[in-house]
């Protein structure tokens, strides 16, 4: 691949990241996307493309997070023993940059076997790389801990992000109550 179809490839990318934008569980507009045919010839191509720069951007901040022994002087996270935190840092922080892409990925992982394929690796090492599974044990058994481990990353992210409920009735006493 010549650096013109890399920055191709990655302009046809960011257009169906855009148009996604606004309603990101919808089917892809493959069609409409110019050069999409020409570069990806399909749109489970595509979406493995986006799962690929999702998975740089996810892996780099794992690598930050989770560092080796031998990186530990001056890296954040690194020497940390709890990776199970750690990984999940990595996660929330790679969802928020990169929220669109996520959700893309999310709504089209049971349309196409490939991408959920390439879903199922990267839950097994998001388990192997929290220390929640070894990489000798069954791959189904570790692709279950990930997809338990990730249902768990979205509920803690949703609750963090939840517009928190105020009581009508504590909202009038304070509104009563003489400021002190």
């Amino acid at each position: 691949m010549s650096w013109n179809d890399y920055y191709r490839r990655r302009d046809v990318i960011d257009t169906a990241l855009r148009q996604a934008r606004h309603d990101p569980q919808a089917a892809l507009r493959f069609a409409e996307i110019e050069g999409a045919e020409e570069l990806f010839g399909s749109e489970e191509n595509l979406l493995l493309a986006m799962h690929y720069r999702w998975l740089q951007a996810l892996t780099g901040r794992l690598r930050a997070e989770v560092a080796g022994p031998e990186d530990a002087a001056g890296v954040p996270g690194g020497g940390e023993d709890d990776h199970l935190e750690a990984v999940s840092r990595a996660w929330r922080a790679t969802v928020r940059d990169n929220a669109t892409l996520r959700a893309v990925l999310d709504a089209h992982i049971d349309r196409h076997p490939a991408l959920r394929r390439a879903h199922e690796a990267e839950l097994r090492m998001l388990a192997t790389t929290a220390g929640l599974a070894e990489p000798g044990e069954p791959q189904d058994e570790v692709t279950a801990v990930g997809n338990a481990f990730l249902s768990l990353l979205r509920a803690r992210s949703a609750h963090l992000t939840a517009p928190r409920r105020t009581n009508p009735v504590g909202q009038l006493l304070r509104k009563l109550a003489p400021a002190s």
